[in-house]
C-alpha cells in the first residue's frame, strides 16, 4: 500500500479545494482505510480486504467481539481497538493522531460497509480536515442487496437508515419522505419491523414493498407484496432476524407538476379522501403525505381558513 498525496487548491470565494490522490507520491501521513466486511456470509470477504486488515498497524471496529471472530477467521493479527457511538469523540482524537504520525489504520463496521449507520462518517471528516486520505474497499451492503432483489425500481433510490421510535416523529419522518420520488431504503429490527410497517400504510397508503432478511445467511428471505399483504405474513409469520425494507415510490411521490392533487387547495385536497370514504383524521394524514408535510402543517392551514 503506497501512500497517497493529499492537497489543497485555491478555490473560489476564499476558500480550499480538497484534492486526494489516493495512491501517489509521499506526505508523511497515514491512510484511513474503510473496509467492507461480510453481512452474514464470510465468503463475501474480498481478497483485497483481507490483505489490507493484515497490513494495517491498527483496526479500529464497532464490536471489537464481533470483529475478532471474523480476524480469526481468516488469520489476521492485527491490533484492534474500539471505536463506536459511545467512545467516538475519545478514541477518534487518538485515531487522528496515530494517522497524522503515518499509521495506516483499517474502520470496519460489524458487517457491511462502516460509515453507513454507524459513526464511521465523523472520523473520515476529520481525517479529510487534516489532510489524511481515506481509501475505500469496497464489500456487501445490506440496503442495496436487498434492493436489487426486491423487484422494485433501482433507476432511482433513497436510504433513509433506520427510523425515529417515538411515535410523532415517526409519523413526521414518513410524511417528509412521502414525495421523494425514488425507491426507499430502511432498516428495521424484528420487533419493530410490524409496528413501522403499520405507520408507513397509514401515512402513505397501501403501496408494495419488499421485507428482505438475513441476507447471505441460510435463512436469507424477501416477502414481496403490499403494505397490507405483509403485515397479514407477520401476523402468522413472526419477524425473525434484521431487515432491510424496500419500499416503491406512491402516487404522492411524484413531482408537483404531475400530481393530481397540484390544483387543488388543501382544504379541497382533504374534502377529496373524504369524499372517498375516509375519515377527517385518515384525510388529513393522507393529504400531509402527498404533500409532504406534517399533519399539524395541514391542521394549522384549515384551521386558519376556517378563522
Amino acid at each position: 500500500m503506497e501512500a497517497p498525496q493529499e492537497s489543497r487548491r485555491p478555490g473560489t470565494g476564499g476558500k480550499n479545494v480538497n484534492i486526494q490522490k489516493s495512491f501517489q507520491n509521499e506526505t508523511g501521513k497515514g491512510m484511513l482505510f474503510l473496509v467492507g466486511t461480510p453481512i452474514g456470509n464470510l465468503e463475501d470477504m474480498t481478497f483485497r480486504a483481507v490483505q489490507t486488515l493484515k497490513e494495517a498497524d491498527w483496526i479500529a471496529a464497532e464490536d471489537t467481539r464481533q470483529t475478532r471472530k471474523l480476524l480469526t477467521h481468516f488469520d489476521i493479527g492485527t491490533r484492534l481497538v474500539s471505536y463506536h457511538e459511545h467512545n467516538k469523540e475519545a478514541s477518534g482524537r487518538e485515531l487522528i493522531r496515530l494517522l497524522a504520525e503515518g499509521a495506516k489504520v483499517a474502520l470496519v463496521s460489524d458487517a457491511g460497509l462502516p460509515g453507513i449507520s454507524d459513526p464511521g462518517y465523523e472520523l473520515v471528516r476529520e481525517a479529510v480536515e487534516e489532510g489524511i486520505a481515506v481509501i475505500p474497499v469496497p464489500g456487501a451492503n445490506a440496503a442495496l442487496s436487498a434492493l436489487i432483489i426486491s423487484g422494485l425500481p433501482t433507476d432511482r433510490f433513497f436510504f433513509a437508515g433506520f427510523l425515529p421510535r417515538e411515535r410523532r416523529k415517526l409519523h413526521e419522518e414518513l410524511a417528509g419522505l412521502a414525495s421523494v420520488p425514488a425507491t426507499l431504503l430502511f432498516y428495521e429490527s424484528p420487533h419493530r419491523v410490524a409496528k413501522t410497517l403499520a405507520a408507513m400504510r397509514e401515512v402513505w397508503g397501501n403501496r408494495r414493498v419488499a421485507l428482505v432478511r438475513e441476507l447471505t445467511k441460510r435463512y436469507e428471505e424477501a416477502v414481496r407484496g403490499t403494505f397490507d399483504e405483509c403485515l397479514a405474513h407477520l401476523e402468522e409469520h413472526p419477524p425473525l432476524g434484521e431487515y432491510c425494507l424496500v419500499v416503491d415510490r406512491g402516487e404522492g411521490a411524484a413531482s408537483t407538476e404531475e400530481a393530481w392533487w397540484k390544483d387543488l387547495s388543501v382544504a379541497e385536497h382533504v374534502e377529496r379522501y373524504e369524499e372517498q370514504g375516509e375519515d377527517r383524521k385518515s384525510a388529513m394524514k393522507r393529504a400531509a403525505a402527498d404533500r409532504g408535510v406534517s399533519k399539524r402543517d395541514i391542521y394549522n392551514e384549515l384551521l386558519s381558513r376556517k378563522g
